[in-house]
């Protein structure tokens, strides 16, 4: 995170699952103020606007309950695009927009560190671990399949083919609570890390973040965020329309943001799910763009930065 350079993409997808609001949420990050904290904190702030899908395509999906298939195809598109050619200037911050957004923008990612001849890492902030295919999605609505896609599962056919898959191994889903059993027979056959709620009751938040950071920077690799408005609990974030009891709480979402900006490693930033309809004055809005600002370095006091693999 040395360079200064932040690429702000407005992102409102709104077509990954079939309740509406989530296209008004990159507005309402810029009405929080989230360039001008970024820049106070020393970034220098180039926003991209709002993007659109693009042309759709001809698309027919195999099961006959996925919704908008061609939009969300359209969009994985635009994202990768933009999102590839946003990393060569800056750090990308992709303001959604529900999470099926994170098909393209970690797409993106994962082409521009293959670029560089890195390894790619993500960090899943969810109370859910969308590892669903198109066939084992009982909704249809693709925002539960983003990882299953990035990591080469089968079944996305008419979606762009990816050069490059995200190694299972090297994602860390931390605050899951709310998992499919589709999902959890998948998942229990995947190396994907995988932190629920009573993990982080029993150990705490730091322990598996600090051990996945220790693995990202011994690899020398860049390492992708995507924060869901629903890793929050419910109680302190209630704009988002799957909202799951019992989610981190501010002050350990806080450290996850603290500890990652010490990290330094941080390369994309995804913030989704955001749904403004439902918030209560801008609260949820504010909660996100205060945990960017402490990614980005706002912290109370000023520590030190240790080795994390020594201090978690």
């Amino acid at each position: 995170m040395s360079d200064t350079n932040t690429i702000l993409i407005g992102a409102p997808v709104d077509c990954g699952k079939r309740g509406k609001g989530c296209l008004m949420g990159p507005d309402a990050y810029r009405v929080a103020g989230l360039r001008e904290i970024l820049t106070e904190l020393g970034r220098d702030v180039r926003d991209l606007g709002n993007l659109g899908p693009g042309p759709l395509p001809e698309v027919t999906p195999d099961n006959d309950r996925i919704y908008k298939m061609a939009e969300t195809v359209a969009w994985t598109r635009t994202l990768m695009e933009t999102g590839r050619e946003a990393a060569k200037l800056g750090f990308p911050i992709f303001m959604g927009g529900d999470h099926a957004l994170a098909m393209g923008s970690v797409a993106g990612m994962i082409q521009h560190a293959a670029d560089l001849g890195r390894p790619f890492y993500l960090l899943w902030l969810d109370a859910h671990s969308d590892f669903h295919s198109p066939q084992s999605s009982g909704s249809g609505n693709l925002h539960g399949t983003p990882v299953a896609y990035l990591t080469g599962r089968e079944g996305f056919e008419g979606f762009p083919v990816l050069e490059h898959h995200l190694e299972p191994s090297h994602t860390c889903m931390i605050g899951l609570r709310s998992v499919d059993p589709a999902e959890k027979h998948a998942l229990k056959k995947s190396p994907i890390r995988r932190y629920d709620m009573r993990a982080i009751d029993e150990t705490g938040i730091a322990k598996p973040l600090g051990d996945f950071l220790a693995e990202v920077e011994a690899a020398n690799g860049m390492l992708h965020v995507s924060l869901d408005v629903d890793f929050l609990d419910p109680s302190i974030a209630p704009a988002v329309g799957t909202t799951v009891p019992g989610g981190a709480t501010f002050r350990e979402a806080h450290l996850v943001m603290e500890m990652l900006h010490d990290s330094g490693l941080v390369t994309s930033l995804d913030l989704v799910e955001l749904n403004p309809f439902m918030d209560e004055r801008g609260k949820t809005a504010q909660l996100m763009v205060d945990l960017t600002a402490s990614l980005f370095g706002r912290s109370v006091f000023d520590r030190p930065t240790l080795n994390h693999s020594r201090r978690y």
